[in-house]
């Protein structure tokens, strides 16, 4: 496409988070797409799931319908309701919505709605904002997601004129995407974040809702086209589900013999939990916590497996 045209494609973007310094190497802005074909269990950003925008209820912001209950009158389909001094919000219509009206007329702004349509050229007028900083730190811009090559069109015309204006990218990616379209993604990429969170498909599609056969048969294609280019792999470690010391090895093993891949193991957390509560869901993985200690030594497992010293 030509400059004109990927400034004007649109995607669903839920958030753009300025001055972050895990994602990407230097201070990045990280842009969170909406859409995701699997369903961790252990999910940080539940809103990015859905490929459609999602209305959520932050149920500590609200006044209360007897002091405010704008959001009532407002809804078109008539699904907020006040039940005993408390909202009840059936949002079995809400991914019809166009307007999201309640969430205008909410002063607390205890109604959320997750994904805002925009094009190419408005998210790159919010990251080179802070151009200055990603000269200084070697930063730039990072797209993240749920799955930012769910909506591959958009992710490649936002990568590709990122890459036109000389800020640096990187992408945040699960790698359960057709390959042609993680391909077409890492021709612009400066660095790439690579999910692997299981090697055994059937632990994995317990954990996420998917098998890993995609996803590991598009990172060994991506490592083998791309060996100069700069590969982290990053395994979330969850209580239960990988943090033995069979599936660290496993993992090291499959990591072996790739220069250009460096490696590193996520301590689990359950920082999404508040928002699974706000979309009306249950958090899966409960009050679990991953013991002390655990996430270094899957990764001292996997950096002996891989011989890296």
């Amino acid at each position: 496409m030509s400059t004109y045209e990927d400034r004007k494609v649109k995607g669903l973007v839920f958030n753009i988070q300025k001055y972050s310094v895990h994602d990407g190497p230097g201070i990045r802005t990280i842009v969170f797409t909406k859409g995701c074909h699997l369903r961790c269990r252990w999910c940080s950003n539940p809103e990015s799931q859905s490929p459609k925008p999602q209305m959520a209820f932050n149920p500590g912001r609200c006044i209360s319908p007897a002091k405010c209950g704008y959001c009532i009158p407002a809804c078109p389909y008539g699904s907020i309701k006040d039940q005993g001094g408390n909202l009840d919000i059936d949002c079995t219509h809400c991914a019809d919505c166009t307007t999201f009206d309640c969430v205008k007329a909410c002063p607390a702004k205890s109604l959320i709605v997750y994904g805002e349509e925009r094009t190419v050229e408005d998210v790159l007028k919010v990251v080179a904002q802070d151009a200055m900083f990603y000269s200084r730190s070697g930063g730039g811009m990072t797209i993240s997601g749920g799955e930012p090559l769910y909506q591959g069109e958009f992710a490649v015309a936002l990568l590709r004129e990122a890459r036109r204006r000389r800020i640096k990218t990187a992408i945040e990616c699960c790698g359960c995407i057709p390959w042609e379209t993680l391909d077409a993604a890492a021709e612009h990429l400066n660095n790439i974040l690579f999910d692997v969170k299981h090697t055994d498909t059937e632990k994995h599609k317990w954990g996420t809702g998917v098998g890993n056969e995609l996803i590991l048969s598009n990172l060994h294609r991506l490592l083998s086209k791309y060996p100069d280019k700069p590969v982290l792999v990053r395994t979330p470690v969850i209580p239960g589900f990988n943090d033995d010391d069979e599936t660290a090895r496993a993992i090291g093993r499959l990591l072996k013999g790739y220069a250009n891949v460096s490696y590193e193991a996520l301590p689990y957390h359950r920082l999404g939990t508040q928002k699974h509560m706000f979309l009306g869901r249950e958090y899966l993985m409960g009050d679990v916590s991953l013991p002390a200690g655990r996430a270094e030594r899957v990764q001292a497992i996997v950096d002996e497996e891989r011989g890296v010293k």
